[in-house]
């Protein structure tokens, strides 16, 4: 019981910080729902921030687990050739955010096995002002004021909140590396007492 206290004031404090943070500055999750992982192509990592654009002030998230993989931060010559001859910073214990406080050419692969010759590399580029990940999602909304106004629906298009959309994503990848400190190799050991 004080164990499931302990996770939940930590899950809520968590949180709490992760709402507070700015609106402008964006986090992008690498990979998307994939995560930081095998792709299923070499240009999945490519084609997955190709719409993006990261801005100084982001944050990178690379999720996965110790031991499943690794973020090598590299050179281009390195990144092309899936070598560690001037290698920047490495990473091992996931999942890894990156604070993105400078413009330039960034370059990050997994340096475990062959997994950078299959296409676990990406590369961003990071400009001055704001980031966003891609094209806005847009809904169909009928405003209401009351009921006896309710028309037949002019639906309006608006935009998804971005630090909505940012802050689930967060709180659900943290939720998702606590949850997984409870277990290991797929056996939970105290799975009675976690809620």
């Amino acid at each position: 019981m004080t164990k499931m206290k302990i996770t939940l004031f930590m899950l809520a404090a968590i949180a709490g910080c992760l709402m507070m943070s700015s609106v402008s500055a964006m986090t992008h999750i690498v990979g998307g729902g994939h995560g930081w992982r095998l792709p299923d192509n070499q240009t999945f990592f490519e084609e997955w921030a190709k719409p993006r654009t990261f801005g100084v002030g982001d944050r990178l998230v690379f999720p996965y687990r110790p031991g499943s993989n690794n973020v090598v931060q590299i050179d281009k010559k390195d990144f092309e050739d899936c070598t560690q001859k001037n290698v920047i910073d490495m990473y091992y214990l996931g999942p890894t955010i990156l604070d993105l406080n400078d413009t330039g050419d960034f370059y990050y692969y997994c340096g475990i096995g062959k997994h950078c010759e299959v296409g676990q590399k990406l590369h961003i580029k990071v400009v001055k002002g704001e980031g966003s990940s891609g094209n806005p999602f847009a809904f169909q909304v009928a405003p209401i004021h009351s009921v006896a106004d309710i028309p037949a629906p002019a639906p309006i298009s608006i935009t998804s909140s971005a630090s909505s959309v940012q802050n689930f994503g967060m709180v659900f990848g943290l939720l998702a590396f606590f949850l997984s400190l409870f277990t290991y190799g797929g056996q939970c050991y105290d799975c009675d007492n976690l809620f």
